[in-house]
């Protein structure tokens, strides 16, 4: 039963609107998300939940849970590139199997400090996990199969009308706050007066255009293929080019090819498809056909705006990728994570409205850098033409083969080892962080300094065989006392204050990682102030909050990490 009033209304049911609905629900905020379509996604979708969202994931109780989905756990997730899947092999580069993944986190270093490591998982599977961890939430209602129809900023509400789609039933929601989650064609942003700015309509040989996507079940495909199994295979050659992604390990491939000159997307068929799906394969093996139908590569596009009044925008509907790197999902993710605890405090009265202001400070530069990064990644992949020769077994045909394999391991290892783009988003210059004077390293998509410099990511450590650093902090905010012999008393009392939960974490062996006996970490898991005195304590989070409307009570948690 849809109710006729929520806190937050969210339009959009993909990886944005249900992480959004598992942020404000575990603060005990109720909102009612809707979705035209009939329920979670049936086709893949994306494929790669990235390290920090995976961090994410662990936070709210369910990485594990993730990880084990899709693959299974002794699979690899190589990234191999062939002249077609069944023929010459070019290059690869080799990932560990989620077992693997489980085993390493905890002796790597560097770039790859983290509580968790990336994870190979079609987006189907996870948003099935998003889903059914928020329909246990109180306050939470999901409805898949009604649309939005309508919406009105009343100032001081929403009011929301929604349709069923099945048997046309119209219902009216008011909600103090909305988030059009709503996907690339939104309805939310096109109201909102909104447009994306960037670019789009990028021609390229692959990667840029009309592409094919192929939903398929072919279980002979491990017969055929005389190579170690990938995650990620891909073929270069002139006439087919195209990715695939392993969906299940035993048989279900997520197929994409980019259409050529005289194929008319209009009167393909799946036997169409079949054929472009054996192309790839470079052998006419079975082929079941679940899905197809076309997609444009080509768009590097970000709204010019993201919020407007009580109305936000997340997700596809604020930015748009070509999706190389795997970062249009992943940045959909943080979306919400940025977005929710935000949300929560303004609605509990614990900060001012002008803390939702920082949602799109915050968020559209991240975008912006996210779709660049993944622009570059297609033109790597997308500019290359492979020579005309490279599937012939003759010399010329080597050397083509050899000229691909140094050209595709190289754009393997830019576009598949990325800690940087990963953990190294940053929001300085945000009114919801507090700086230190400090600059942070360079931003480089291959390589990841750890820093807490405030406006990022905090730097992790294990603090035992199994226990991240993360696994100590509260829910909401944390103060890490790194100092001898300081208790960081003026923050439990400008918290208490304030109304918010803090959690007060002793970890004195950070201190050095740090560089500073204390630092205040944001319920996003980023670093908002570090220093080496709490006496500004009360100003630091009225900058930090805003000005409070009300109080509510304060759960103060000292631990000793």
């Amino acid at each position: 039963m849809l109710p006729d009033q929520a806190s937050v209304a969210i339009i959009g049911g993909g990886p944005c609107g249900l992480m959004l609905a598992n942020e404000l629900g575990r603060r005990g905020i109720s909102a009612v998300l809707v979705d035209d379509k009939p329920s979670t996604a049936f086709n893949p979708q994306a494929n790669a939940t990235q390290a920090r969202t995976m961090e994410h994931y662990r936070r709210l109780g369910f990485a594990d849970e993730i990880r084990n989905l899709g693959l299974p756990n002794d699979f690899p997730t190589d990234i191999a590139y062939f002249t077609r899947f069944a023929r010459h092999e070019l290059a690869r580069f080799s990932l560990p199997s989620a077992a693997e993944a489980k085993q390493r986190i905890h002796s790597l270093s560097g770039s790859w400090s983290a509580a968790e490591l990336p994870h190979r998982v079609s987006q189907k599977y996870v948003e099935q996990v998003l889903r059914k961890h928020a329909q246990q939430l109180p306050g939470i209602s999901i409805h898949y199969g009604w649309r939005m129809t309508a919406f009105a900023d009343a100032g001081d509400k929403v009011v929301v009308d929604v349709e069923e789609i099945e048997t046309g039933r119209k219902h009216r929601i008011e909600a103090a706050y909305m988030v059009g989650a709503d996907g690339p064609r939104s309805m939310t942003r096109e109201q909102l007066g909104f447009r994306y700015t960037g670019e789009t309509g990028i021609k390229r040989d692959f990667m840029g255009g009309r592409m094919y996507a192929v939903y398929a079940r072919a279980p002979a495909f491990y017969d055929v293929v005389p190579h170690a199994r990938a995650w990620m295979n891909v073929c270069v050659n002139p006439e087919r080019r195209a990715f695939m992604a392993t969906v299940d390990g035993k048989g279900e491939f997520a197929f994409h090819t980019q259409l050529k000159e005289g194929e008319d997307e209009n009167m393909l068929t799946a036997d169409d498809a079949r054929r472009m799906f054996q192309a790839g394969v470079g052998a006419d093996i079975p082929v079941e056909v679940l899905s197809h139908g076309t997609w444009t590569a080509g768009h590097s596009l970000v709204s010019n705006g993201f919020q407007k009044g009580r109305v936000f925008l997340g997700g596809d509907a604020a930015h748009l990728f070509t999706p190389t790197g795997g970062l249009g999902y992943n940045t959909a993710v943080e979306d919400a994570v940025n977005l929710g605890w935000k949300l929560a405090a303004v609605i509990k009265g614990q900060a001012g409205p002008a803390l939702l202001d920082s949602y799109q400070a915050e968020r559209q530069p991240l975008a912006i850098r996210n779709t660049g990064y993944a622009r570059g990644f297609a033109d790597s992949l997308g500019l290359f033409k492979p020579a005309p020769e490279i599937e012939e077994n003759s010399p010329a045909g080597e050397a083509a083969r050899r000229e691909a394999g140094e050209h595709m391991a190289a754009h393997g290892r830019a576009e598949f080892n990325i800690p940087g783009i990963t953990f190294g988003g940053r929001y300085d210059g945000s009114p919801a962080i507090v700086s230190d004077g400090s600059m942070p390293p360079p931003d480089k998509a291959n390589e990841y300094t750890a820093t807490a410099c405030p406006g990022g990511r905090p730097p992790h450590m294990w603090l035992d065989d199994v226990r991240s650093l993360y696994d100590a902090f509260g829910f909401e905010w944390t103060l890490l006392c790194m100092g001898a012999d300081n208790e960081g008393q003026p923050f439990a009392s400008a918290a208490r204050d304030k109304g918010v939960e803090l959690a007060v974490v002793h970890v004195p062996q950070a201190r050095e990682l740090y560089q500073a006996d204390f630092a205040l970490i944001r319920p996003d898991q980023i670093v908002a102030w570090r220093g080496d005195s709490c006496r500004d304590a009360a100003q630091i989070f009225e900058t930090l909050l805003g000005a409070r409307m009300r109080a509510s009570s304060l759960t103060t948690q000292k631990t000793t990490a």
